[in-house]
């Protein structure tokens, strides 16, 4: 009897429409996707759009994936098309080049030199993550680093979802003081978090 590897379970999941094994996969691919496409556009929410539309199309044509081929090559096939729909489309449209050569000139500097602000700033973040007062950080650790709902960390913690969202504020506030670009920082700490070192692919 063939045995199946965590990707093949996962894409049979998938393939018969269950959301656990999309979200296997999802989980699993996000990090080294997100930094292909990031390294094309240069922009932290048009790699976020682009990554959710592969993933988009995936689910939508789940029943169509091949067993047999790499899941992974698929992934990337799909966003290498959908990168290259989005400049076609920014050769037509004023406002996203302006977009793009706003977001090149913000990363002209050597992108090694880039990879390590962006390690250090995680670093950093990480740190004064761990600083925050206890509550607040557990809080905040599993809404923004492990990605729960509200609803979820309500009930795991046994408090309301408004003292879920006052942690969450109250977290935020003190962050934002210390990093001016606290929400990009911590974007890549949720899509990167123990695969730093991989960032170059």
């Amino acid at each position: 009897m063939r045995n199946f590897s965590d990707d093949e379970n996962s894409i049979q999941l998938l393939k018969s429409g269950d959301i656990k094994g999309f979200d296997f996969l999802y989980r699993k691919y996000r990090a080294h996707l997100f930094a292909n496409i990031y390294r094309l556009v240069k922009d932290v929410d048009l790699s976020s759009d682009i990554l959710q539309d592969v993933f988009m199309t995936i689910w939508q044509n789940r029943e169509k994936i091949d067993l047999e081929k790499s899941f992974q090559s698929l992934l990337y096939s799909i966003a290498k098309n959908k990168v290259y729909d989005f400049f076609r489309k920014a050769s037509r449209d004023l406002k996203l080049q302006d977009q793009l050569l706003t977001s090149y000139k913000e990363h002209e500097y050597n992108p090694l030199e880039q990879d390590l602000h962006l390690k250090e700033d995680i670093k950093n973040l990480k740190e004064e993550i761990e600083n925050l007062p206890e509550k607040c950080k557990e809080v905040f650790k599993l809404c923004k680093i492990e990605g729960r709902s509200y609803e979820e960390v309500s009930k795991l913690l046994n408090i309301s979802s408004a003292t879920v969202n006052n942690h969450i504020v109250k977290a935020t506030k003190i962050l934002k003081q210390r990093f001016a670009n606290f929400h990009i920082v911590l974007f890549f700490l949720f899509f990167f978090e123990g695969e730093i070192v991989d960032f170059i692919l």
